[in-house]
């Protein structure tokens, strides 16, 4: 358990050319049947929990069938120096996308406390008034003359529609508490990349455990924060602007560490079966490039979500 094999990679000396797949479609198909059954959830109908069990599932399936056929072509050696290099790329561009998708929600939260709030309130900001960018009062004059432009945002322009929440998250409770999990994380999983580069295994395996046992702490209390949003906050998404902004991000970034948690998992099982050399490992530093990330937007919305 101690020490990784000690043979070598051997690859082949051409670019491997993988022959056409199914399994694009089939996740496709699980996403879009996991984001309709959630818009069906939203607007309160029943079928939208059941389909998006079934998206769930097909995802499921779509990845260890998909993942499985990648695992199978790595040992059999035909992942060439060109084919790893595809990977790299591939996974950095992938890491890009997700930045432009975290990219678009925190810009609508700043619009959001930026722009649009200060306008409905009639105090802009002044840098917004220098540059034009304030339309006036007349928003604030003729519709809502009683509503204040404090964030976190309470009182909705219009609290009868909109009841706002009644309190916030405390910063330094649970969202201080998941900062450090997720740090801590951080640090368990470069320490394992450690024990690749020296083949030690036993330290591979235990880096990983304790990074997703990290990983599922701070899901655990992520949940128990939603609850207590929920029952005793009356922080939803249906709360206002800043309930939506809230769930937006946190949920989104919650989703990530889920799929983060199963990819270690599925590296823990592979390396426990063999599968790495401490030359030949890119499946194990793709996941850790992802979990670094998701540690970095959790830095990022920290401060702007439950900080500032």
């Amino acid at each position: 358990m101690k020490s990784m094999p000690s043979k070598s990679y051997k690859p082949v000396n051409y670019y491997y050319i993988a022959d056409p797949s199914f399994w694009p479609i089939v996740g496709s198909v699980g996403i879009f049947t996991t984001l309709f059954g959630l818009v069906q959830v939203l607007h309160h109908h029943d079928i939208g929990a059941y389909l998006m069990v079934v998206g769930v599932i097909l995802l499921l399936i779509t990845m260890f069938g998909w993942f499985g056929r990648v695992i199978n072509e790595s040992l059999n050696g035909l992942h060439s120096p060109q084919m790893d290099l595809t990977y790299r790329w591939g996974m950095l561009w992938f890491i890009v996308s997700e930045i432009a998708l975290f990219g678009v929600f925190f810009l609508a939260l700043f619009y959001v406390r930026i722009f649009n709030v200060p306008e409905l309130a009639a105090d802009p900001f002044y840098f917004t008034d220098v540059l034009n960018l304030y339309k006036g009062t007349a928003t604030h004059q003729y519709l809502w003359p009683n509503f204040q432009g404090v964030w976190p945002l309470l009182v909705n322009p219009n609290p009868e529609l909109f009841k706002g929440p009644l309190g916030t998250i405390e910063t330094w409770h649970i969202p201080a508490l998941n900062t450090l999990l997720l740090l801590s994380s951080a640090v368990t999983v470069t320490w394992a990349h450690w024990g690749f580069k020296k083949g030690n295994r036993k330290q591979i395996v235990i880096g990983l455990i304790m990074t997703i046992i990290l990983g599922a702490i701070f899901e655990s209390f992520q949940a128990k924060e939603y609850i207590y949003a929920y029952t005793q906050l009356n922080l939803t998404l249906a709360s206002g602007i800043y309930g939506s902004t809230f769930f937006t991000l946190t949920g989104l970034h919650a989703m990530h560490v889920s799929i983060g948690i199963i990819m270690l998992t599925v590296i823990l099982i592979r390396t426990l079966k063999g599968h790495f050399l401490p030359e030949h490992h890119f499946a194990f530093e793709a996941v850790s490039w992802y979990w670094h990330f998701v540690d970095v937007v959790w830095l990022i919305l920290f401060i702007f979500v439950y900080w500032l």
